[in-house]
C-alpha cells in the first residue's frame, strides 16, 4: 500500500524535479512538469501531485519520495 506523502514534502520535491527539468533541452519529465504548471496557474493546490488524495498524483515525485523516504 502506499503512503501519503505530507503536502509541504510533496511540493518541495515538486520543486526540486521542475527545477531539475528546466535545465534540460527536452524529455518526458521536462514535458510533464510544462503542463503540469501550466494547467495549474500559479495555484499550487491544482499541481498534479495533488490530484489524488494520497498526493501521488505525479510519477516523478512518487519516485522521488519512495527512493529517498520509504526504506525497501
Amino acid at each position: 500500500m502506499e503512503m501519503k506523502i505530507p503536502r509541504e514534502i510533496a511540493l518541495e520535491l515538486c520543486n526540486e524535479i521542475r527545477r531539475e527539468n528546466s535545465r534540460k533541452k527536452f524529455g518526458i519529465g521536462k514535458t510533464q512538469c510544462s503542463f503540469c504548471y501550466e494547467l495549474a496557474r500559479d495555484n499550487p493546490s491544482r499541481l498534479c501531485i495533488f490530484t489524488n488524495e494520497l498526493n501521488r498524483g505525479c510519477s516523478q515525485v512518487n519516485k522521488r519520495y519512495d527512493d529517498l523516504y520509504i526504506k525497501k
